[in-house]
This record gives structure tokens, C-alpha cells and sequence, in this order.
């Protein structure tokens, strides 16, 4: 919004900060194991939260690459998620990782689930009066890990495709997957028929790859000076298959 204003789109006649509302700040761990990080947050408080590990990286990795220090230090995590940016890194991280969006307004509290809280470029399910106030992360299994991978032009932009993966993982085989795409259409892409395909698979090649294809099928990409459609298209197969490879190997510190 800030940067959009800075630009003269929009033109709001009154601006409200919520920035001394309480309980709007800052993350608690739940008795259950789910993590409930406050709209307020910062995306270096994020960043820098131990607790978001295993299947929660993804959120903590991704709060990592937003822009530079100065945006991390002032930008908020429901700022971000109100933008709806399709290319914004929160979006796609969440949606990996399953998370409910809190929201509240003039009839009350309600829970929004991510799968259905992004309608569209910078639309989203809020309704009139309404503020997110948080986002609820499930609880993380024991053999469970995460990832959040990017690809841009230069460190701090945009994506020009990103790629957020949740995977569960017991005796050499997939239990449970996640993955989503950002910054490959209107909204970030999940395709659930391809993951449901992964699981009971040891994620191999062959595999990755039919999913890849799925989701290359189910994005509509932009074309623009970050990269054509067709080459945004290009990226998804190899990002995909590193995201994934680099979600398996978390625990052991491996990237690739």
C-alpha cells in the first residue's frame, strides 16, 4: 500500500495505523504445536524466529527474502497479505505451508483459510470494516520439513518465480505435500490432484516431474520485465524440482 501510495495508486482520503493496537505483535507457539504469528509482525522478527522450523521454515525462509533490511524492518506480514501481490513472497510461503488467515471486523472474528483468502491481483476475501489480525500456522510433524526457493533478476526484487514446498516424509516415502507457486499468475498456485499424486513416492525424478508439468499446465503467467510467460514457464519444472529436493534435505543443512 505504501509503495503503491508512493506512486500515487492508490489515493486513500484517510489513512489508520494499527500500529498501537494490542496483541497485533509478535508470535506464540500453541499447546498443540501451531504457531500463531500477529498481523503486526515485522518481516525481520519473522525471519529471525527460531520456532518457525521443520514444515514451518517455509514462512521464516520466505520472510528472509523480502526486499532488503530497511522493507523487513518496517513491512508487516498483514500488510503484505492485504496487498495481495501474486509476486509477493508471504502468499506463496502460506500457502505451502496451510495456514488459516484471522480476520476481524464489525460482525466479528472469523478464520479464513489461504486456499481461500487470495481471489485475484491484489483481491483478496476481506470483507468491508475488515483487518486481518493473524495468521494460525498448523502444527508441524515430527518428520516434516520446508522450504521457500526463489528465482529473480537481483537480490531484493520480486519473483520472477518462486516455489514454497511442505512435505511430510516416514520410511523413504512422501506421507503429505504442499507446493505453491508465486509470481505465475493471479494468485498462488496450488494444484492438489499433482500433489495427492506425490504421495507414496519417494519424490523421485520421474515423479517431480509429471507434477511439474501440472503445475506448468495450471499457471497463467505475465509476461513482463521480469520474464515472458513461456519463460516463467521454462523456470517451474527445475525450480520445482530443487525446492523439493531442498526441503528433503533440511534437516541435513543441504541446498543446492
Amino acid at each position: 500500500m505504501v509503495a503503491g501510495m508512493n506512486a500515487g495508486l492508490p489515493k486513500p482520503s484517510q489513512v489508520v495505523s494499527l500500529q498501537d493496537i494490542p496483541g497485533l505483535r509478535g508470535m506464540i507457539v500453541e499447546a498443540d504445536g501451531a504457531v500463531r504469528i500477529a498481523a503486526m509482525t515485522v518481516h525481520a522478527a519473522v525471519a529471525a524466529e527460531s520456532r518457525l522450523a521443520g514444515g514451518l521454515a517455509v514462512v521464516r525462509e520466505a520472510a528472509l527474502q523480502i526486499a532488503h533490511p530497511a522493507i523487513r524492518n518496517m513491512g508487516t506480514l498483514g500488510g503484505s497479505l492485504a496487498d495481495a501481490d501474486p509476486n509477493a513472497d508471504y502468499p506463496c510461503a502460506l500457502l505451502a505451508a496451510g495456514a488459516d488467515i484471522e480476520l476481524a471486523g464489525p460482525r466479528g472474528r472469523r478464520i479464513c483459510p489461504v486456499d481461500a483468502f487470495f481471489l485475484g491481483r491484489f483481491t483478496t476475501a476481506l470483507a468491508a470494516g475488515e483487518i486481518i489480525v493473524g495468521v494460525k500456522l498448523p502444527p508441524p510433524a515430527l518428520e516434516e520439513t520446508s522450504t521457500y526457493l526463489k528465482f529473480s533478476r537481483v537480490d531484493g526484487d520480486y519473483a520472477t518465480v518462486s516455489v514454497a514446498v511442505r512435505v511430510g516424509w516416514r520410511d523413504g516415502a512422501c506421507t503429505a505435500i504442499r507446493i505453491a507457486l508465486g509470481s505465475c499468475g493471479g494468485t498462488p498456485i496450488r494444484v492438489p490432484s499433482a500433489e495427492r499424486a506425490l504421495v507414496g513416492t519417494k519424490l523421485d525424478v520421474a515423479a517431480l516431474r509429471i507434477a511439474a508439468g501440472a503445475y506448468v499446465a495450471a499457471c497463467d503467467p505475465p509476461s513482463d520485465f521480469r520474464g515472458t510467460a513461456d519463460y516463467r514457464r521454462m523456470i517451474i519444472p527445475g525450480l520445482l524440482e530443487r525446492a523439493v529436493r531442498n526441503a528433503l534435505n533440511a534437516d541435513r543443512g543441504i541446498r543446492s
